[in-house]
């Protein structure tokens, strides 16, 4: 029945009506619902109603809660009348009906009957009818697409079809495939109250799209599950039959699995609280599935505990003299390091069992840090495993991960050990100055249990939960800076100090080490390539400004490589470099040397300093000019060295008296002074007694000594307080042709640190206080001459 046959029907529908009020049941008009009733108001109204016209109108009541005063039992303006066709009693009292909808109408009043009916009055709702190609087009891609729910859909029956393709009315189409479609109530009434065609059909094919694409979504899902299952089946279906064929040829795997660890178990040498756990896990692995996804997990722990060398160690094979012989053979120099390392390894001969101190190489780039550390395995006849700690920000590297974690591994302290096969190796922590801190925790706290020889003995690692002993690991830690490593860290280390190499020593490693590995590794041999001595010490003079010699062996690597051009293009005979030849490989120097006076000037002084690379000269100028008193410092200087300049001041003025300088000249003149190299930053309190004394020369008009470098902080009172870095200082003053350095008294212990090379070429003064610096340092003031001479 479409529309238009609805319509001619409005005449025959009587404007009061009973009013059948439902929670979700909407009825469309030419659609056929059945209807279950087991109310018995209800029940009352369809008696009353087929004792007249089998005719009521059926409305749907309004969701409470939706806007602000809504009530319950509000109906929506919108119902449908409905004829009912069939009624049957059911024995449990309810009826079942079967009702016809008929057409829409709006409801103008309710009212009460004498019998207790609700009867409502009413006008016949005519619909907004509409043609055209987007109607048709609308109406035929909802026929296509509920078809196809039809095809999808288990509840709906296939028979839906043919009932589909016989309806042309596009608005009774809106209305049976909504009366079918499983959405809800307020979305069905939308439907009823559209009375305009197209904007039923519309809001249809919207709802129509959605449930396809929802049904769609479950078959995909469907599907998907389906083919898990079913290859789940399979895999079970075939991994039995495969146990079965191994277990006929006697090749039963998983069997052979659990007694291939049960071996491995029996052979482990470790505690027993170890067995036990490793016994208890291959229990646990019998009864789980190989399938499982714990499977694979239990094993790898399992692999982890047997696999680690809980009571396997190396024998030491301590002899003095091969390890001294051992030490010399890797390393030029040194001999303080050397002298220490002895004697740790002589008291581990005499007291194997005892707990040794941790060691902490501590040297500027290139100087051996590492290569000591292989020397001393070698010594000892141990294994050697080295471990980068710079950069590393996750405490867990050291610590491991708790086996919850989806590829959960040890830490690197453990998978070191495992790595090495024993548990006394040399274990070498290397930058452990370069440690960092983040969300994932301070691996410098965790490497506090593993660095104290009172705590290691029972180092439990997160992933194993064990107790592993590391009293026995001989674990050696290097760094650049001391100060970047946390004090409590620190505390559980013994410093021991790695200078920089001057430039004799450099020569005797570039002659003994570097120039051999270079010519091996650029295919060359010592027929086709030499060295002077002179050449080396310019290379590494000219060439290169480092503590170390990773740059020097750079540099002589690029002298072999274009050798090894030469030999390659056909040139025979031997290539000898010389200070001659040097520029034609390397070009033009890259360092120039410290620039040194060569005549003794007022207000220029010369000092000393440290840096990474080892001791500068430092070259102070002041000058004065007319003005106020102010004080000017330049060179990109540090705020320590900034004071020591206020300081240097302040004492003139204070000496002014014993200097002899007017006190007027500090009012009437501005000071600047100038540290050169303005691009490098400068700070330390050693230039104290260097810049008091070019003020002091400034004032005064006396020229400063050039042939004499100084070093040294002063203080308000005038005392000269110890420095660092002597050694360093001592081979750039030799380096710069000083004559004699003047430095606090205090250091005068640092002396045996100076090499002997460098005590032959300087004479050192030790002071205490400025004034003896001054009667040192300043000459007499020049004498003017006359005119006439001039």
């Amino acid at each position: 029945m479409n529309e238009e046959q609805l319509d001619s029907l409005a005449p025959e529908i009587p404007m009061q009506l009973p009013l059948f009020l439902t929670n979700d049941l909407i009825i469309f008009p030419g659609v056929l619902s059945p209807i279950i009733v087991q109310e018995n108001d209800a029940i009352q109204l369809f008696n009353e109603v087929l004792t007249s016209e089998n005719k009521l109108l059926t409305v749907a009541l309004k969701k409470p809660g939706k806007e602000p005063g809504e009530r319950v039992e509000e109906p929506y303006p919108i119902g449908c009348v409905a004829l009912v066709l069939k009624m049957a009693r059911v024995p449990d009292g309810s009826i079942r009906l079967l009702l016809q909808g008929l057409g829409r109408v709006k409801i103008k009043n309710i009212e009460q009957s004498p019998t207790g009916v609700k009867v409502v009055s009413m006008a016949h709702v005519k619909p907004v009818r509409a043609k055209g190609i987007r109607v048709e087009a609308l109406a035929r891609n909802l026929k296509e697409e509920f078809s196809e729910i039809i095809d999808k859909a288990q509840q709906l029956p296939a028979e839906m079809k043919v009932a589909l393709i016989n309806i042309n009315d596009p608005g009774a189409l809106a209305d049976f495939i909504t009366s079918n479609l499983n959405i809800k109530p307020d979305e069905r009434q939308e439907i009823l109250s559209a009375v305009d065609v197209e904007e039923r059909l519309a809001k249809v094919s919207k709802l129509v799209t959605k449930e396809l694409q929802i049904i769609r979504l479950g078959s995909q899902i469907q599907s998907e599950v389906s083919a898990t299952i079913e290859k789940n089946q399979r895999e079970y279906f075939l991994r039995e039959q495969l146990k079965a064929i191994r277990r006929e040829l006697g090749e039963d795997q998983e069997n052979t699995d659990i007694t291939e660890l049960m071996e491995r178990l029996e052979e482990l040498d470790a505690p027993e609280k170890v067995k036990e756990t490793a016994e208890k896990e291959i229990e646990r692995l019998k009864r789980m599935n190989p399938a499982a996804a714990d499977y694979n997990v239990s094993r790898n722990y399992i692999d982890w505990i047997l696999d680690l060398p809980w009571n396997e160690s190396s024998e030491d094979r301590i002899e003095i003299a091969i390890a001294k012989r051992i030490l010399n053979r890797d390393h030029y120099g040194l001999n303080d390091v050397k002298e220490r390392i002895l004697e740790y390894l002589a008291v581990r001969k005499l007291k194997p069992e005892g707990r040794g101190s941790i060691l902490c190489f501590v040297g500027p780039p290139g100087v051996g840090k590492t290569s000591i550390g292989k020397s001393i395995a070698s010594a000892m006849g141990r294994k050697f495993v080295r471990m980068s700690l710079g950069g590393m920000r996750d405490e867990a590297e050291i610590r491991g991960h708790r086996r919850t974690y989806i590829g959960a591994l040890p830490g690197r302290i453990i998978q070191n050990l495992k790595r090495a096969g024993t548990n006394n190796p040399v274990f070498m922590l290397d930058e452990i100055d370069k440690l960092g801190t983040d969300f994932r925790g301070d691996p410098s706290s965790a490497m506090l249990e593993v660095l104290d020889p009172e705590q290691n003995f029972a180092f439990q690692d997160n992933y194993l939960e064990l107790d592993f002993d590391l009293s026995k690991v001989m674990f050696i830690t290097t760094a650049n800076h001391l100060e970047t490593i946390p004090s409590p860290l620190r505390d559980r280390m013994e410093i021991i100090k790695l200078p920089g190499y001057i430039t004799p020593e450099k020569v005797q490693i570039a002659r003994r080490y570097l120039l051999p590995r270079q010519i091996e590794q650029n295919g060359l041999s010592s027929r086709q390539l030499s060295f002077t001595d002179k050449a080396l010490e310019r290379t590494a003079v000219y060439y290169t400004r480092e503590a170390g010699v990773r740059t020097l062996e750079r540099t002589i690597g690029r002298v072999c490589r274009k050798v090894a051009v030469k030999v390659a293009a056909g040139e025979s005979g031997k290539t000898r470099i010389t200070t001659r030849n040097l520029q034609d490989f390397l070009g033009a120097p890259k360092v120039m040397p410290e620039l040194y006076q060569r005549k003794p000037q007022v207000g220029v002084a010369t000092g000393l300093a440290w840096t990474p690379v080892g001791g500068v000269l430092l070259r102070i100028e002041a000058i004065s000019m007319p003005g106020e008193g102010h004080i000017k410092i330049t060179g990109r200087l540090g705020e320590v060295m900034m004071e020591s300049a206020s300081i240097a001041m302040s004492l003139i003025k204070h000496q002014a008296d014993k200097l002899k300088i007017p006190y007027e000249m500090f009012k009437s003149n501005d000071v600047h002074i100038h540290i050169p190299e303005g691009a490098t930053p400068k700070d330390g309190p050693s230039a104290g007694i260097t810049i008091t004394t070019a003020l002091a020369s400034l004032f005064t008009g006396r020229p400063i000594r050039h042939d004499i470098a100084m070093t040294g902080e002063i203080t308000l009172e005038g005392e000269v307080l110890p420095i660092g870095g002597l050694r360093e200082k001592s081979v750039a003053a030799a380096r710069g042709h000083m004559k004699m350095i003047v430095c606090p008294s205090a250091n005068q212990v640092d002396l045996e640190e100076i090499p002997d090379i460098v005590r032959e070429k300087l004479e050192f003064k030790f002071v205490e206080t400025i004034d003896e610096v001054l009667r040192m340092m300043l000459l007499p003031k020049p004498k003017r001459k006359s005119s006439r001479a001039a």
